[in-house]
């Protein structure tokens, strides 16, 4: 059971709280015992003033005057052993009948004491009370509204960052140059947020720049050997009829498959490709391609049937490469799925999604990673969602959702 809270905008509250009510704790107490004091020390000093002039008059009349009595047998046992010797002295006295403040003063061997009540000091002690945990509530009340509001502006600062952050795990930031985490929680104050967004602008400008320099390697050893591929395949063509001029003609072919792949990678990495939308009936658009597929309540969706195509093919033939059969494709709504009944995407692919020149066959034996990627790639630019996984009974499944018709 969590006892504390775990939002760091919660905690700060709490931390700011607890230290302001601890402050306003310790400066009542402190007021509350320097008010006492004086007020003790201001009614010793009245009722010794009050004995002093009582003992003059005495003097001079032989009578008590202002209230005072002579050897009065009420007096507290502590003030009369205190006035032993012909001194003065003052005496606090608490009883459940009340409070009282009494003075006294031995002279010719008598005593002479008065008493006043304390009523009206313990009366404004209880007022000072009051006023200081009022005080004190209106100081908890205020530290927690201000600590809600700094700790929420930090941790909206942190969570914006923490959303940047996350969009640069998922590549979005190496294909945008204007994303920024500084900029989106903004640079004012700085402080240790600003810091650690601007630390976030440099790792992902790094990696950005890495990824952009790999791309361009890429686009660029592909378009260097499209020509002489393309020499390749006329020259094969040419060759006369014989098994090594097929398997010539075979492995050509697949060369000039993997230099294609590679130039549509490059181009969707480039972020220019631009998807033209129509309306298309998803179940027929799939029907008269698989015909086989299973069609339950198809809807009409916004896409480009070109790049719709690709990735179904991609899809399919990716199943048939590295799944085993049957291979199945279901489309329910604007849904479409296309499921194999082999191992499975490995976990790393399901944790991290496709890679280029990355696929479930190490030795690579059997393709090259790139048609999933592909298909990932070309969704995005459908504005569709593309996910991975694994079915319950065995098999890869791969579930394209696409953007409803208007």
């Amino acid at each position: 059971m969590r006892v504390f809270p775990q939002s760091l905008r919660w905690r700060l509250s709490a931390v700011i709280a607890l230290v302001s009510v601890a402050l306003a704790v310790a400066l009542s107490l402190l007021v509350r015992s320097e008010f006492s004091r004086v007020q003790l020390a201001d009614a010793r000093r009245v009722q010794d003033e009050r004995i002093q002039l009582v003992v003059r008059d005495y003097g001079l009349t032989g009578r008590a005057a202002l209230g005072a009595r002579l050897d009065a047998a009420d007096v507290p046992r502590e003030l009369l052993d205190a006035v032993v010797g012909g001194r003065r002295a003052t005496y606090l006295e608490r009883t459940t009948a009340g409070t009282w403040i009494w003075a006294a003063a031995e002279t010719n061997g008598h005593v002479l004491s008065l008493r006043s009540t304390y009523a009206d000091r313990d009366e404004a002690s209880k007022q000072l009370d009051n006023v200081l945990i009022l005080g004190s509530a209106a100081v908890l009340v205020l530290a927690t509204v201000l600590g809600i509001v700094l700790g929420g502006r930090l941790s909206r600062r942190l969570r914006h960052a923490a959303v940047v952050a996350r969009r640069v795990a998922e590549g979005d930031a190496m294909l945008s140059v204007g994303l920024s985490v500084s900029a989106e929680i903004g640079a004012r104050p700085r402080d240790e947020t600003t810091e650690l967004a601007q630390a976030v602008d440099a790792m992902a400008a790094a990696l950005r720049a890495r990824l952009v320099a790999e791309q361009r390697v890429t686009a660029d050893i592909a378009h260097e050997l499209r020509t002489p591929v393309t020499g390749l395949v006329t020259a094969a063509e040419l060759l006369p009829p014989s098994r090594p001029a097929e398997l010539v003609r075979d492995r050509v072919t697949v060369l000039r498959s993997l230099v294609e792949d590679i130039l549509e990678v490059a181009r969707l990495d480039a972020a220019t490709e631009r998807a033209e939308l129509v309306d298309v009936p998803l179940g027929e658009f799939v029907s008269r391609r698989v015909p086989s597929a299973v069609v339950t309540g198809a809807e009409t969706v916004r896409t480009d049937p070109r790049r719709l195509e690709r990735v179904l093919v991609n899809l399919i033939d990716n199943a048939e490469r590295h799944g085993a059969p049957p291979v199945s494709v279901v489309v329910t709504g604007t849904t479409l799925v296309v499921r194999d009944h082999g191992p499975g995407f490995p976990q790393e692919i399901l944790e991290e999604g496709p890679s280029r020149f990355r696929t479930a066959d190490p030795n690579r034996s059997d393709g090259h990673g790139l048609g999933l990627t592909i298909a990932l790639a070309q969704a995005r630019v459908l504005s569709a969602e593309l996910t991975l996984e694994n079915a319950t009974d065995g098999g890869a499944e791969v579930r394209v959702v696409l953007p409803s018709a208007p």
